[in-house]
Protein backbone atom coordinates (compact mmCIF):
# COMPACT_ATOMS: atom_id res chain seq x y z
CA UNK A 1 0.00 0.00 0.00
CA UNK A 2 2.89 2.36 0.83
CA UNK A 3 4.52 1.62 -2.55
CA UNK A 4 1.26 2.30 -4.32
CA UNK A 5 0.89 5.71 -2.66
CA UNK A 6 4.50 6.67 -3.48
CA UNK A 7 4.04 5.62 -7.13
CA UNK A 8 0.84 7.68 -7.35
CA UNK A 9 2.55 10.80 -5.93
CA UNK A 10 5.53 10.29 -8.27
CA UNK A 11 3.24 10.15 -11.30
CA UNK A 12 1.34 13.27 -10.22
CA UNK A 13 4.64 15.18 -10.10
CA UNK A 14 6.06 13.87 -13.36
CA UNK A 15 2.98 13.96 -15.61
CA UNK A 16 2.75 17.80 -15.70
CA UNK A 17 6.49 18.06 -16.33
CA UNK A 18 6.69 15.61 -19.22
CA UNK A 19 3.14 16.07 -20.46
CA UNK A 20 3.42 19.80 -21.23
CA UNK A 21 4.87 20.79 -24.60
CA UNK A 22 7.48 23.55 -24.69
CA UNK A 23 6.04 26.46 -26.66
CA UNK A 24 8.14 28.76 -28.86
CA UNK A 25 7.06 31.99 -30.53
CA UNK A 26 9.15 32.88 -33.59
CA UNK A 27 9.74 36.50 -34.64
CA UNK A 28 11.72 37.28 -37.79
CA UNK A 29 14.05 40.20 -37.23
CA UNK A 30 15.58 40.77 -40.64
CA UNK A 31 16.53 43.75 -42.77
CA UNK A 32 17.19 47.32 -41.69
CA UNK A 33 16.38 48.18 -38.09
CA UNK A 34 13.96 51.10 -38.09
CA UNK A 35 10.57 52.25 -36.79
CA UNK A 36 8.73 49.78 -39.03
CA UNK A 37 10.69 46.78 -37.74
CA UNK A 38 10.28 47.95 -34.15
CA UNK A 39 6.52 48.09 -34.67
CA UNK A 40 6.36 44.51 -35.94
CA UNK A 41 8.74 43.12 -33.29
CA UNK A 42 6.97 44.88 -30.43
CA UNK A 43 3.62 43.59 -31.65
CA UNK A 44 5.08 40.05 -31.84
CA UNK A 45 6.38 40.25 -28.25
CA UNK A 46 2.94 41.28 -26.97
CA UNK A 47 1.33 38.43 -28.91
CA UNK A 48 3.83 35.93 -27.43
CA UNK A 49 2.97 37.17 -23.93
CA UNK A 50 -0.73 36.81 -24.71
CA UNK A 51 -0.16 33.24 -25.97
CA UNK A 52 1.85 32.51 -22.78
CA UNK A 53 4.77 31.16 -24.79
CA UNK A 54 7.72 29.67 -22.88
CA UNK A 55 10.30 31.19 -25.24
CA UNK A 56 10.50 33.91 -27.87
CA UNK A 57 13.04 33.18 -30.61
CA UNK A 58 14.30 36.09 -32.69
CA UNK A 59 15.59 34.92 -36.09
CA UNK A 60 18.13 37.72 -36.61
CA UNK A 61 19.85 38.73 -39.84
CA UNK A 62 20.58 42.46 -40.00
CA UNK A 63 23.42 44.88 -40.69
CA UNK A 64 21.86 47.37 -38.24
CA UNK A 65 19.96 50.59 -38.67
CA UNK A 66 18.57 53.39 -36.51
CA UNK A 67 19.88 53.55 -32.95
CA UNK A 68 16.59 54.82 -31.51
CA UNK A 69 14.62 51.96 -33.08
CA UNK A 70 17.22 49.43 -31.85
CA UNK A 71 16.96 50.88 -28.35
CA UNK A 72 13.16 50.55 -28.48
CA UNK A 73 13.43 46.88 -29.51
CA UNK A 74 16.07 46.28 -26.81
CA UNK A 75 13.79 47.82 -24.17
CA UNK A 76 10.82 45.68 -25.23
CA UNK A 77 12.97 42.53 -25.03
CA UNK A 78 14.32 43.41 -21.57
CA UNK A 79 10.82 44.18 -20.24
CA UNK A 80 9.08 41.00 -21.41
CA UNK A 81 8.67 38.23 -18.79
CA UNK A 82 9.04 35.59 -21.54
CA UNK A 83 12.49 33.99 -21.90
CA UNK A 84 14.12 35.38 -25.05
CA UNK A 85 16.51 33.66 -27.45
CA UNK A 86 18.53 35.29 -30.26
CA UNK A 87 19.36 33.08 -33.24
CA UNK A 88 21.98 34.94 -35.28
CA UNK A 89 21.27 33.57 -38.72
CA UNK A 90 24.17 35.07 -40.68
CA UNK A 91 24.64 38.67 -39.36
CA UNK A 92 23.91 40.62 -36.17
CA UNK A 93 25.90 43.78 -36.78
CA UNK A 94 25.62 47.20 -35.11
CA UNK A 95 22.02 47.59 -33.88
CA UNK A 96 21.58 43.83 -34.40
CA UNK A 97 24.33 43.15 -31.83
CA UNK A 98 22.58 45.34 -29.24
CA UNK A 99 19.31 43.47 -29.79
CA UNK A 100 21.07 40.08 -29.54
CA UNK A 101 22.79 40.97 -26.25
CA UNK A 102 19.39 41.98 -24.83
CA UNK A 103 18.19 38.36 -25.19
CA UNK A 104 18.61 35.80 -22.40
CA UNK A 105 20.57 33.42 -24.63
CA UNK A 106 22.30 33.59 -28.02
CA UNK A 107 22.85 30.91 -30.67
CA UNK A 108 24.79 31.45 -33.89
CA UNK A 109 24.83 29.70 -37.25
CA UNK A 110 28.00 28.54 -39.00
CA UNK A 111 29.87 31.47 -40.60
CA UNK A 112 27.82 34.15 -38.84
CA UNK A 113 29.26 37.29 -37.24
CA UNK A 114 28.22 39.34 -34.24
CA UNK A 115 29.35 42.83 -33.11
CA UNK A 116 30.76 45.93 -34.89
CA UNK A 117 28.36 48.42 -33.30
CA UNK A 118 30.09 51.71 -34.02
CA UNK A 119 27.53 54.48 -34.71
CA UNK A 120 27.83 55.83 -38.26
CA UNK A 121 25.82 58.24 -40.41
CA UNK A 122 24.05 57.58 -43.72
CA UNK A 123 27.32 57.72 -45.67
CA UNK A 124 29.14 55.32 -43.33
CA UNK A 125 31.24 57.99 -41.59
CA UNK A 126 31.87 57.50 -37.87
CA UNK A 127 29.75 59.83 -35.73
CA UNK A 128 31.29 62.04 -32.95
CA UNK A 129 32.20 60.49 -29.60
CA UNK A 130 29.01 61.64 -27.82
CA UNK A 131 27.04 59.22 -30.02
CA UNK A 132 29.58 56.43 -29.39
CA UNK A 133 29.41 57.11 -25.63
CA UNK A 134 25.63 56.73 -25.69
CA UNK A 135 25.89 53.44 -27.61
CA UNK A 136 28.67 52.14 -25.33
CA UNK A 137 26.53 52.87 -22.27
CA UNK A 138 23.58 50.97 -23.76
CA UNK A 139 25.78 48.00 -24.67
CA UNK A 140 27.31 47.86 -21.16
CA UNK A 141 23.95 48.17 -19.39
CA UNK A 142 22.35 45.52 -21.62
CA UNK A 143 25.21 43.05 -21.09
CA UNK A 144 25.07 43.53 -17.31
CA UNK A 145 21.34 42.75 -17.20
CA UNK A 146 21.97 39.29 -18.67
CA UNK A 147 25.17 38.57 -16.75
CA UNK A 148 27.57 39.08 -19.64
CA UNK A 149 30.93 40.85 -19.51
CA UNK A 150 30.14 44.57 -20.11
CA UNK A 151 33.68 45.37 -21.25
CA UNK A 152 33.32 43.00 -24.22
CA UNK A 153 30.01 44.60 -25.23
CA UNK A 154 31.62 48.04 -24.93
CA UNK A 155 34.54 47.01 -27.13
CA UNK A 156 32.06 46.42 -29.97
CA UNK A 157 31.56 50.22 -30.05
CA UNK A 158 34.56 52.44 -30.70
CA UNK A 159 35.71 55.16 -33.04
CA UNK A 160 39.11 53.53 -33.53
CA UNK A 161 40.15 51.12 -36.26
CA UNK A 162 39.82 47.99 -34.02
CA UNK A 163 36.16 47.10 -33.49
CA UNK A 164 35.22 43.79 -31.89
CA UNK A 165 33.28 41.38 -34.09
CA UNK A 166 32.85 37.75 -33.04
CA UNK A 167 32.59 34.43 -34.85
CA UNK A 168 30.49 31.65 -33.26
CA UNK A 169 33.59 29.95 -31.77
CA UNK A 170 34.93 33.21 -30.34
CA UNK A 171 31.54 34.15 -28.88
CA UNK A 172 31.19 30.73 -27.23
CA UNK A 173 34.69 30.94 -25.72
CA UNK A 174 34.03 34.28 -24.01
CA UNK A 175 30.53 33.38 -22.84
CA UNK A 176 28.57 35.49 -25.34
CA UNK A 177 26.98 32.56 -27.13
CA UNK A 178 25.32 29.43 -25.73
CA UNK A 179 25.99 27.31 -28.81
CA UNK A 180 25.88 26.80 -32.56
CA UNK A 181 22.79 25.91 -34.60
CA UNK A 182 21.99 25.81 -38.28
CA UNK A 183 18.26 26.55 -38.09
CA UNK A 184 15.53 27.72 -35.77
CA UNK A 185 14.46 24.09 -35.45
CA UNK A 186 17.96 23.19 -34.18
CA UNK A 187 17.72 25.91 -31.53
CA UNK A 188 14.32 24.63 -30.41
CA UNK A 189 15.62 21.03 -30.13
CA UNK A 190 18.58 22.19 -28.01
CA UNK A 191 16.31 24.13 -25.64
CA UNK A 192 13.54 21.47 -25.49
CA UNK A 193 16.17 18.76 -24.73
CA UNK A 194 14.30 15.99 -26.44
CA UNK A 195 10.84 16.83 -25.12
CA UNK A 196 7.90 17.75 -27.35
CA UNK A 197 7.58 21.35 -28.48
CA UNK A 198 5.34 23.52 -30.61
CA UNK A 199 6.19 26.66 -32.61
CA UNK A 200 3.98 29.64 -33.36
CA UNK A 201 5.36 32.03 -35.98
CA UNK A 202 4.35 35.66 -36.04
CA UNK A 203 2.01 36.51 -38.90
CA UNK A 204 2.56 39.98 -40.37
CA UNK A 205 -0.63 41.31 -41.98
CA UNK A 206 -0.80 43.52 -45.07
CA UNK A 207 -1.94 46.44 -42.88
CA UNK A 208 1.11 45.97 -40.62
CA UNK A 209 3.38 46.05 -43.67
CA UNK A 210 1.71 49.22 -45.02
CA UNK A 211 1.98 51.05 -41.68
CA UNK A 212 5.59 49.94 -41.22
CA UNK A 213 6.33 51.19 -44.74
CA UNK A 214 4.69 54.59 -44.13
CA UNK A 215 6.69 55.34 -40.97
CA UNK A 216 10.11 54.91 -42.61
CA UNK A 217 12.21 58.11 -42.29
CA UNK A 218 12.43 58.58 -46.07
CA UNK A 219 8.66 58.61 -46.56
CA UNK A 220 8.17 60.75 -43.47
CA UNK A 221 10.49 63.30 -45.08
CA UNK A 222 8.42 63.24 -48.30
CA UNK A 223 5.18 63.75 -46.34
CA UNK A 224 6.79 66.73 -44.60
CA UNK A 225 7.59 68.19 -48.03
CA UNK A 226 3.91 67.78 -48.98
CA UNK A 227 2.88 69.71 -45.87
CA UNK A 228 5.37 72.58 -46.29
CA UNK A 229 4.99 72.78 -50.08
CA UNK A 230 1.19 72.72 -49.89
CA UNK A 231 1.13 75.51 -47.31
CA UNK A 232 3.57 77.60 -49.37
CA UNK A 233 1.52 77.35 -52.58
CA UNK A 234 -1.71 77.97 -50.67
CA UNK A 235 -0.27 81.26 -49.41
CA UNK A 236 0.34 82.33 -52.99
CA UNK A 237 -3.36 81.95 -53.88
CA UNK A 238 -5.49 81.84 -50.69
CA UNK A 239 -8.55 79.59 -50.72
CA UNK A 240 -9.16 75.87 -50.37
CA UNK A 241 -7.56 74.44 -53.53
CA UNK A 242 -5.18 71.71 -54.65
CA UNK A 243 -2.27 72.96 -52.46
CA UNK A 244 -4.51 72.70 -49.38
CA UNK A 245 -5.49 69.16 -50.33
CA UNK A 246 -1.81 68.20 -50.75
CA UNK A 247 -0.91 69.74 -47.37
CA UNK A 248 -3.80 67.99 -45.57
CA UNK A 249 -2.97 64.67 -47.27
CA UNK A 250 0.68 65.05 -46.25
CA UNK A 251 -0.33 65.75 -42.63
CA UNK A 252 -2.61 62.71 -42.55
CA UNK A 253 0.04 60.40 -44.03
CA UNK A 254 2.60 61.81 -41.59
CA UNK A 255 0.64 61.73 -38.34
CA UNK A 256 -1.88 58.89 -38.80
CA UNK A 257 0.59 55.94 -38.93
CA UNK A 258 2.58 57.46 -36.03
CA UNK A 259 -0.63 57.93 -34.03
CA UNK A 260 -1.71 54.34 -34.66
CA UNK A 261 1.73 53.24 -33.48
CA UNK A 262 1.40 55.23 -30.26
CA UNK A 263 4.41 57.39 -31.17
CA UNK A 264 2.42 60.53 -31.93
CA UNK A 265 0.60 61.73 -28.82
CA UNK A 266 -2.48 63.93 -28.83
CA UNK A 267 -0.53 66.91 -27.49
CA UNK A 268 2.01 66.67 -30.34
CA UNK A 269 -0.72 66.83 -32.99
CA UNK A 270 -2.48 69.67 -31.14
CA UNK A 271 0.61 71.89 -30.84
CA UNK A 272 1.37 71.30 -34.54
CA UNK A 273 -2.15 72.45 -35.45
CA UNK A 274 -1.88 75.48 -33.14
CA UNK A 275 1.49 76.34 -34.71
CA UNK A 276 0.02 76.28 -38.23
CA UNK A 277 -2.92 78.47 -37.13
CA UNK A 278 -0.53 81.02 -35.58
CA UNK A 279 1.56 81.13 -38.77
CA UNK A 280 -1.56 81.70 -40.89
CA UNK A 281 -2.73 84.47 -38.53
CA UNK A 282 0.69 86.10 -38.73
CA UNK A 283 0.53 86.12 -42.54
CA UNK A 284 -3.09 87.12 -43.14
CA UNK A 285 -4.25 88.87 -39.96
CA UNK A 286 -1.32 90.30 -38.01
CA UNK A 287 1.02 92.56 -40.02
CA UNK A 288 4.76 91.73 -40.08
CA UNK A 289 6.49 88.66 -38.69
CA UNK A 290 6.53 88.79 -34.89
CA UNK A 291 5.66 86.78 -31.80
CA UNK A 292 2.76 84.83 -33.36
CA UNK A 293 4.83 83.75 -36.38
CA UNK A 294 7.90 82.71 -34.39
CA UNK A 295 5.78 80.89 -31.78
CA UNK A 296 3.85 79.11 -34.53
CA UNK A 297 7.07 78.03 -36.24
CA UNK A 298 8.50 76.63 -32.98
CA UNK A 299 5.27 74.80 -32.10
CA UNK A 300 4.95 73.30 -35.60
CA UNK A 301 8.52 71.98 -35.63
CA UNK A 302 8.17 70.65 -32.06
CA UNK A 303 4.99 68.76 -32.96
CA UNK A 304 6.54 67.24 -36.09
CA UNK A 305 9.77 66.23 -34.31
CA UNK A 306 8.30 64.70 -31.15
CA UNK A 307 5.65 62.81 -33.15
CA UNK A 308 8.49 60.69 -34.58
CA UNK A 309 9.96 59.85 -31.16
CA UNK A 310 9.08 57.17 -28.64
CA UNK A 311 8.89 59.47 -25.61
CA UNK A 312 10.21 56.73 -23.31
CA UNK A 313 13.59 57.09 -25.05
CA UNK A 314 13.94 60.68 -23.82
CA UNK A 315 14.87 59.35 -20.39
CA UNK A 316 17.84 57.06 -20.05
CA UNK A 317 18.63 55.81 -16.54
CA UNK A 318 16.44 58.58 -15.11
CA UNK A 319 18.25 61.34 -17.02
CA UNK A 320 16.84 63.42 -19.85
CA UNK A 321 18.51 62.42 -23.12
CA UNK A 322 18.49 64.53 -26.30
CA UNK A 323 20.16 61.96 -28.58
CA UNK A 324 16.83 60.50 -29.90
CA UNK A 325 15.71 64.05 -30.83
CA UNK A 326 18.63 64.76 -33.16
CA UNK A 327 17.65 62.50 -36.07
CA UNK A 328 13.94 63.50 -36.24
CA UNK A 329 14.92 67.18 -35.90
CA UNK A 330 17.38 66.80 -38.79
CA UNK A 331 14.70 65.11 -40.93
CA UNK A 332 12.15 67.87 -40.21
CA UNK A 333 14.54 70.76 -40.82
CA UNK A 334 16.11 69.26 -43.94
CA UNK A 335 12.75 68.27 -45.45
CA UNK A 336 11.29 71.72 -44.72
CA UNK A 337 14.29 73.47 -46.26
CA UNK A 338 14.25 71.30 -49.40
CA UNK A 339 10.48 71.71 -49.71
CA UNK A 340 10.72 75.51 -49.53
CA UNK A 341 13.49 75.56 -52.15
CA UNK A 342 11.52 73.25 -54.45
CA UNK A 343 8.30 75.27 -53.94
CA UNK A 344 10.00 78.59 -54.74
CA UNK A 345 11.65 77.06 -57.82
CA UNK A 346 8.41 75.51 -59.11
CA UNK A 347 6.38 78.65 -58.43
CA UNK A 348 8.83 80.87 -60.30
CA UNK A 349 9.27 78.46 -63.19
CA UNK A 350 5.74 77.24 -63.91
CA UNK A 351 3.86 80.46 -63.17
CA UNK A 352 5.51 82.00 -66.26
CA UNK A 353 4.13 79.48 -68.69
CA UNK A 354 0.89 77.67 -69.43
CA UNK A 355 1.88 74.38 -67.78
CA UNK A 356 0.82 75.73 -64.39
CA UNK A 357 -2.48 77.23 -65.57
CA UNK A 358 -4.65 74.58 -63.96
CA UNK A 359 -2.96 74.95 -60.57
CA UNK A 360 -2.49 78.74 -60.44
CA UNK A 361 -4.88 81.65 -60.84
CA UNK A 362 -3.87 83.46 -64.04
CA UNK A 363 -6.98 85.58 -64.62
CA UNK A 364 -6.21 89.31 -65.11
CA UNK A 365 -8.43 91.73 -63.24
CA UNK A 366 -8.54 95.01 -65.18
CA UNK A 367 -10.01 98.42 -64.27
CA UNK A 368 -12.32 98.45 -67.30
CA UNK A 369 -14.04 95.30 -66.03
CA UNK A 370 -14.83 96.97 -62.73
CA UNK A 371 -11.93 95.65 -60.69
CA UNK A 372 -10.06 98.22 -58.65
CA UNK A 373 -6.42 98.03 -57.73
CA UNK A 374 -4.90 99.42 -54.55
CA UNK A 375 -3.60 102.59 -56.23
CA UNK A 376 -6.94 103.22 -57.97
CA UNK A 377 -8.78 102.90 -54.66
CA UNK A 378 -6.42 105.38 -52.99
CA UNK A 379 -7.25 108.00 -55.66
CA UNK A 380 -10.95 107.80 -54.70
CA UNK A 381 -10.37 109.05 -51.14
CA UNK A 382 -12.37 112.28 -50.65
CA UNK A 383 -14.85 111.51 -53.45
CA UNK A 384 -18.61 111.23 -52.93
CA UNK A 385 -20.64 108.13 -53.79
CA UNK A 386 -24.14 106.66 -53.71
CA UNK A 387 -24.96 103.45 -51.84
CA UNK A 388 -26.30 100.78 -54.21
CA UNK A 389 -26.92 97.89 -51.76
CA UNK A 390 -27.57 97.53 -48.06
CA UNK A 391 -24.36 98.07 -46.14
CA UNK A 392 -24.42 96.14 -42.83
CA UNK A 393 -21.64 97.34 -42.78
CA UNK A 394 -20.27 96.21 -46.21
CA UNK A 395 -21.86 96.52 -49.61
CA UNK A 396 -21.71 98.30 -52.98
CA UNK A 397 -21.06 102.00 -53.57
CA UNK A 398 -21.16 103.82 -56.92
CA UNK A 399 -18.37 106.37 -57.40
CA UNK A 400 -17.99 108.18 -60.75
CA UNK A 401 -20.26 105.65 -62.44
CA UNK A 402 -18.35 102.57 -61.23
CA UNK A 403 -19.48 100.22 -58.48
CA UNK A 404 -16.99 99.43 -55.72
CA UNK A 405 -16.84 97.16 -52.68
CA UNK A 406 -17.01 99.40 -49.61
CA UNK A 407 -17.46 99.27 -45.84
CA UNK A 408 -19.08 101.80 -43.53
CA UNK A 409 -16.64 103.21 -40.98
CA UNK A 410 -19.47 103.52 -38.46
CA UNK A 411 -23.06 102.31 -38.54
CA UNK A 412 -24.99 101.15 -41.62
CA UNK A 413 -26.36 102.58 -44.89
CA UNK A 414 -29.30 101.94 -47.19
CA UNK A 415 -29.53 102.13 -51.01
CA UNK A 416 -29.71 105.79 -52.15
CA UNK A 417 -27.77 107.19 -49.17
CA UNK A 418 -24.93 109.52 -50.07
CA UNK A 419 -21.52 108.74 -48.57
CA UNK A 420 -17.98 110.08 -48.67
CA UNK A 421 -14.87 107.95 -49.16
CA UNK A 422 -12.63 108.69 -46.16
CA UNK A 423 -9.85 106.10 -46.63
CA UNK A 424 -8.78 102.93 -48.43
CA UNK A 425 -7.01 99.84 -47.14
CA UNK A 426 -5.79 96.96 -49.28
CA UNK A 427 -7.96 98.08 -52.17
CA UNK A 428 -11.16 98.32 -50.05
CA UNK A 429 -12.97 101.64 -49.62
CA UNK A 430 -14.16 102.89 -46.25
CA UNK A 431 -16.88 105.56 -46.12
CA UNK A 432 -19.17 107.57 -43.86
CA UNK A 433 -22.48 109.43 -44.27
CA UNK A 434 -22.18 112.91 -45.75
CA UNK A 435 -24.34 114.27 -42.93
CA UNK A 436 -21.65 113.23 -40.47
Amino acid sequence: MKRLILTYVFLIILIPVFGKETSFYLINLKGEVGPGLFRIVNKGIKEAEKQKADYIIFDINTYGGAVDAADSIRTSILKTPVTTVAFINHQAVSAGALISIACDSIYMSKGSTFGASTVVNQTGEVMPDKYQAFMRAMMRATAQVNGRDPSIAESMVTDSIKVLSLTPEEAINIGYCEGKAESVDDVEKIIARGSAYITLEQEVSLLDKIISFLITPYLQGIFLMFIIGGIYFEMQSPGLGLPSVVAILGALLYFLPLYIEGLAENWEIIIFAIGIILIIMEIFVIPGFGVAGITGLILSITGLVFAMIDNDLLYYHGKFNLIPVIKPLAIVLLSSFLSLLASIFLASRFSKGNSFIRLALNTKLSDKDGFVGVKTAERLVGEEGVVKSRMYPSGKVEVKGIWHEATMENGTALPGDKVKIIRSEGGRLYCEHLSQ
